[in-house]
């Protein structure tokens, strides 16, 4: 699509950004069948973030028009998330097909069946989800102050970033229902529910960890697991690497000190003052240069340098 087109789409974008600020709908109607009349792509989506200025006067908007259209622009839009459609294929294997007799059985057959499907895409559009998170059960509302401020907050975490994508996703029920499955562990709003909640929002806003956020918002991380998943299991895979390379390092420098070591009583332990100790020599610097040594001591596990 042309420059043009981008700013074009970006302009009417702003323009519904300020009405949900202002809490006045009026005239978006106009603006949605200007974006309906616009043709969109994936990196156009991703980049003007549309999605999220239609979904947010889809929200506000009591009028059923504005709905029904915001409804049914977001449900094309995400037919460009999910590739080439099944019907194309279809449609191209029937190409390739001799048509049948106009009078025989598959014709009328064939009639029937296109007749249906056309009906049923009818009935599709007139329809759309409400979200693209429909497998997992809505969140029970509540009048708790503490549990709608963690609540405001998770969905605010949720749309950090700018590859954010809010394409019929609703961030505010995804964010319900993952305190709601924080609370239910809990019981309460104490400090290890505060605590925990905390710690989703933190890992969700790292902008060094996207794909944590990613996997939540498409559903491939379930709210009820996201809200139990530790600290481990949230970090990026780069700190995972990181944290096994430390792992394996400390492991062998601890058995490096233990058992390829020499016993020696010339050392005293600077923590328990003790002389039971075993020493190993380097060559960590320059070949002129001596060679360092590292203690350990055996009785409470110190370990230190002695250049």
């Amino acid at each position: 699509m042309s420059a043009a087109g981008g700013e074009e789409i970006i302009r009417i974008a702003k323009k519904m950004e300020r009405m949900v600020q202002k809490k006045n709908t009026a005239g978006a109607l106009d603006l949605l069948k200007e974006l309906k009349n616009l043709p969109m792509t994936l990196e156009l989506l991703q980049s003007t973030r549309i999605g999220m200025s239609v979904n947010a006067i889809r929200k506000q908007s009591s009028d059923e028009d504005v709905t029904s259209l915001a409804k049914s622009l977001i449900k094309s839009w995400k037919k460009l998330l999910d590739g080439p459609s099944s019907d194309k294929d279809t449609e191209e294997k029937k190409k390739e097909q001799p048509p049948p007799a106009q009078n025989s059985p598959e014709a009328k057959e064939e009639s029937s069946s296109s007749s249906s499907s056309s009906s049923g895409r009818k009935e599709d559009c007139a329809a759309p989800s409400e979200t693209f998170i429909t497998s997992f059960p809505r969140a029970p509302s509540t009048s708790d102050s503490v549990r709608i401020k963690c609540r405001e907050l998770l969905a605010t975490a949720l749309k950090t970033g700018d590859d954010y994508i809010t394409i019929g996703a609703d961030d505010e029920e995804l964010g319900a229902q993952i305190e709601e499955a924080v609370f239910q562990e809990f019981k309460n709003t104490d400090a290890k529910y505060k605590n925990r909640v905390r710690s989703r929002i933190a890992n969700l806003k790292d902008a060094k960890n996207p794909n944590l956020r990613r996997n939540v918002l498409c559903g491939n991380i379930a709210p009820d697991v996201f809200a139990r998943m530790s600290a481990e299991e949230m970090a990026s895979d780069e700190l995972k690497e990181m944290r096994k390379n430390l792992t394996k390092e400390a492991i062998r420098e601890h058995q490096m000190a233990r058992t390829g070591g020499t016993q020696t009583d010339l050392f005293s332990c600077g923590k328990c003052k003790k002389k039971n100790c075993t020493y190993t020599q380097v060559q960590t610097r320059s070949a002129d240069e001596p060679m360092t040594t590292f203690v350990f001591c055996n009785e409470c596990g110190n370990r230190w340098k002695f250049c």
